[in-house]
């Protein structure tokens, strides 16, 4: 256990945040740079971290310890805790590592009660101010501590001004606001039983305890998830005077930054009021004033405003979110710390501080979370439409983005409604299956009932750029009836839903949404990202359109091609189905001879819209019962096409029919059953290598042919023989002296741990982390969200491990398995591209265990690039 666990504001600095979180360290830091700063000290994130470990009590040494601060205080103010000749009277503040706007909880006038209020009232010679502290704490204390709900003082306060005929809290009178604090003691002794706390030292341990507890509360826990923040970190607890903004029209309180946290535009902005405190502000009890306003007000505390915040800015060199109070005319910093702000925001402010000399570029890349860039690649609501508009529901924020249309039920539905009625559709499903892609394609938004975040409709979602939120079990879906029902309000075919991928959320209504906005600061940005990273990013693409939107992104190549999601074109869907009812080798072989020209045709448009880029092609992979028909009409209807009988098609769908097909005769299984759908895809990757290559013989065309689902080295040197045979013999007829390689997906535990047997066969290995969390974790990726809320609850885990990579077991086996292939083959390429690939924490594991490229999806290529480079930059420090 530490040995200390408390720290006065002056013996603090910006560099012990974790310790001191970041408002206690930039309170410390406030102080050493000599800034009006009431004083006050720091409990430590250990002993939040202790108050848990001890059964969330704050156990003897941690109590004396702030007892013995609480005496220090004292001597540094002049005023006693309790005191009814001079009372010291204390906010309590949380203070996380990370900056959690909102997230958790603030105590204002702690130390009042019924003999300190009225020596309070006396000395300050201002009852209605005394009573106003007093019944905010009361309120504030009953809310935060003991979980009594403001609306029920609220509403004791509406009833009043009422009663009084005012409109405004302002105008109540010291008597009124006196009334109502008995009034809030009556509530709270009705609500739990007791008498409000008149012990300064209760009320300080409870509000203490209060702010530990949350850490875990609900928002604080989602917060900390979406934001990749761990839960052992914990909050850091600061205990300051009070200083105070509703004293007079001589007082006031609030919020301003350094620059316009919405466009980033350097100049001071913000808002305050006068005579009120922060919650104020933040609440819209009271329309603000804006902080230019300060200046006729009170000119000389504006001009050392503005002086502490140029001051500030320079010091940490970022723009900075401060908090200030000005009591009597005399101006106090509460906090400081650098500001949230959008993504285009963000980017403006990292140039323009490059530009003024504060930073420099490597300082830039750094200061950019590569998260927030998703919001500058998607449509995004408008922020006027945005909100009064209702949330009906919320899922997992699958793919980000916007979308707003008329909500259809099946995807053949959303085509025609798209091609024929010119109208923007949301795809509403159980859940999306590969046979949906057209439909997927032509809608605007998805939304699924099944599957989380990396289900068939959130990887695909994501490729296409298309809003998505799946694994919103709260909705009852009927597809025959074309409607769903959702927070008590059933939906048809055609009524207008909206959707936000970013976060989950699921409005009723329409939506205005505005297009996404590319400008020169992110050019500019990423081009140092270039500059400084080393590792390279490519992308998971099937169709010529995703590659060359990943091309414009930046992608150096494609690290997936995934064959299958060609084959369900109009175009080609009949021979695939041809090819897999075939009874015999030759059957099998007239039906791949339909495809052949067919896929050829798709490798050479990708190969074009590469530019000589590096692609690396994955053999068939799925089942291939996913490519029939389960519906009895759709059946009937194949047969009757197919001039097949019926009973034969139902046969053959039964016996494709598997109980776990995730598992089953899938991947390279495939092609060690039916080696010739190996022969047929090779020779479209090698033909179509070998035409565009003569097209363009400035570029160095080397295809990587991938098998996929290898788990033993016989089955990949079985697979590869079928490559090498059939390729070779094309290249030698050809006269191209054209090059390929032949590696295998690593998305089999065994796989991993087999690495250099495998290796002696691959020339690369690309990670399948999808599949390969999938078989370490023994869970459905599609079915994980609906028990994963309870693993987020019980703190079995913190994050999905689909969305966020298992460094510690999955990425055990990664940095195994790339050590074991380096030994056996020295050269090997190795590379990720599993959706992990797009993730900024897997993205640094995957430089730091010296991967070759990550690959995601197209939208994710500039975040990839981002963390890649601020990966590089950590390393090199």
């Amino acid at each position: 256990m530490s040995e200390k666990f408390v720290y006065l504001f002056s013996e603090g600095n910006a560099s012990m945040r974790n310790l001191l979180g970041g408002k206690g360290a930039n309170l410390a830091e406030m102080t050493g740079l000599g800034m009006p700063v009431p004083q006050g000290f720091t409990i430590t994130t250990e002993a939040c971290t202790q108050y848990y470990d001890d059964g969330e009590k704050i156990n003897e040494q941690i109590q004396a310890e702030i007892l013995e601060y609480i005496g220090k205080l004292e001597g540094i103010t002049g005023k006693k805790f309790g005191d009814t000749e001079n009372p010291l009277l204390v906010s309590v503040r949380s203070g996380a590592r990370a900056s959690m706007p909102g997230m958790m909880d603030t105590i204002l006038n702690l130390g009042l009660n019924e003999t300190v209020v009225g020596t309070f009232a006396q000395k300050t010679g201002n009852p209605r101010f005394a009573y106003d502290s007093y019944r905010r704490f009361i309120q504030m204390y009953s809310d935060v501590v003991m979980e009594v709900g403001k609306k029920f003082f609220e509403e004791l306060i509406d009833d009043l001004k009422e009663k009084r005929g005012v409109t405004q809290d302002t105008d109540l009178t010291a008597d009124d606001l006196k009334l109502l604090a008995e009034q809030f003691k009556a509530e709270y002794k009705n609500k739990i039983g007791a008498d409000f706390p008149s012990d300064p030292k209760e009320q300080l341990f409870g509000a203490i305890k209060a702010v530990f507890r949350s850490w875990d509360n609900p928002r604080a826990i989602y917060y900390r998830r979406m934001n990749d923040i761990p839960y052992s970190w914990g909050t850091a607890v600061n205990v300051q005077e009070m200083v105070f903004g509703n004293t007079g029209d001589t007082s006031g309180t609030g919020v301003a930054f350094s620059r316009d946290p919405s466009t980033g535009e350097k100049g001071l902005y913000g808002e305050y009021l006068m005579n009120a405190q922060g919650e104020d502000v933040v609440a819209g009890v009271r329309t603000p004033l804006t902080i230019d306003q300060l200046k006729d007000q009170n000119p000389v505390v504006y001009d050392q405003f503005v002086a502490i915040v140029n001051k500030l800015e320079e010091h940490y060199r970022d723009m900075q979110d401060m908090e200030f109070t000005i009591e009597d005319g005399k101006l106090f910093m509460l906090q400081t710390r650098n500001g949230k702000r959008t993504a285009a925001a963000a980017l403006k402010i990292a140039c323009d501080l490059v530009d003024e000399g504060m930073i420099d570029e490597k300082g830039a890349v750094k200061m950019i979370d590569p998260r927030t860039l998703d919001a500058l690649l998607h449509p995004q609501f408008d922020t006027a439409s945005l909100k009064n508009a209702k949330v009906i529901g919320t899922g997992l924020p699958a793919s980000p983005g916007a979308a707003c249309g008329q909500v259809v039920f099946t995807a053949e539905d959303a085509t025609e409604w798209a091609t024929k009625k010119g109208a923007d559709v949301i795809l509403a499903r159980l859940e999306t299956s590969p046979e949906d892609i057209e439909g997927m394609h032509y809608a605007k938004g998805i939304l699924t009932v099944r599957g989380g975040m990396t289900s068939h409709a959130a990887v695909v979602a994501r490729g296409m750029g298309t809003c998505c939120v799946s694994g919103l079990g709260a909705i009852k879906i009927n597809e025959a009836a074309k409607q769903f029902e959702l927070g008590g309000n059933v939906y048809k075919e055609g009524d207008w839903i909206s959707l936000d991928g970013s976060t989950g959320n699921v409005y009723g209504e329409a939506i205005k949404t505005v297009p996404a906005s590319i400008s020169g600061y992110f050019e500019r940005l990423m081009s140092w990202a270039d500059k400084y990273r080393t590792m390279n990013v490519r992308t998971n693409a099937d169709t010529p359109t995703d590659a060359a939107q990943a091309l414009a992104f930046g992608a150096e190549g494609i690290g997936l091609c995934r064959t299958e999601h060609m084959f369900f074109e109009a175009d080609r869907i009949a021979a695939i189905r041809e090819m897999i009812v075939s009874e015999t080798v030759e059957q099998r072989k007239a039906a791949l001879a339909k495809i052949l020209p067919i896929q050829q045709g798709d490798f050479e448009g990708i190969y074009e819209a590469m530019n000589g880029f590096p692609i690396t092609i994955r053999l068939l992979d799925p089942p291939l019962h996913e490519f029939l028909p389960t519906d009895e009409d759709d059946i009937t209807a194949l047969a009757k096409e197919m001039n097949i009988p019926l009973d034969t098609l139902k046969s053959k769908i039964a016996s494709l029919h598997e109980f776990n097909p995730m598992m089953g005769h899938r991947g390279c299984r495939l092609d060690v059953t039916y080696p010739e759908i190996g022969e047929m895809q090779t020779e479209a990757i090698i033909m179509a290598a070998i035409n565009v290559q003569k097209r363009h013989p400035e570029w160095d065309i080397v295809p990587e042919i991938m098998v996929p689902l290898v788990g033993e080295r016989k089955e990949l040197a079985f697979v590869k023989n079928i490559i090498t045979t059939t390729a070779d013999k094309l290249i030698a007829a050809s006269g191209v002296a054209l090059k390929y390689k032949v590696g295998t997906m690593i998305e089999i535990p065994r796989a991993a741990v087999t690495a250099d047997e495998i290796a002696q066969e691959a020339e690369f290995f690309s990670f399948g982390t999808n599949d390969l969390t999938q078989m370490t974790f023994g869970f459905s990726r599609d079915d994980a969200g609906s028990f994963l809320d309870s693993y987020y609850e019980t703190k079995i885990y913190e994050n999905d491990p689909f969305a966020k990579l298992d460094q510690d077991g999955v990425g055990k086996l990664v940095k195994y398995a790339v050590k074991l292939g380096r030994e056996a083959r020295p050269d090997i390429k190795l590379g990720i591209c599993g959706e992990h690939g797009g993730d900024p924490s897997t993205v640094e594991f995957c430089y730091e265990i010296g991967l070759h490229y990550v690959s995601c999806s197209p939208f994710r290529v500039p975040i990839a690039r981002l963390a890649a480079a601020q990966a590089a930059l950590k390393a090199a420090e």
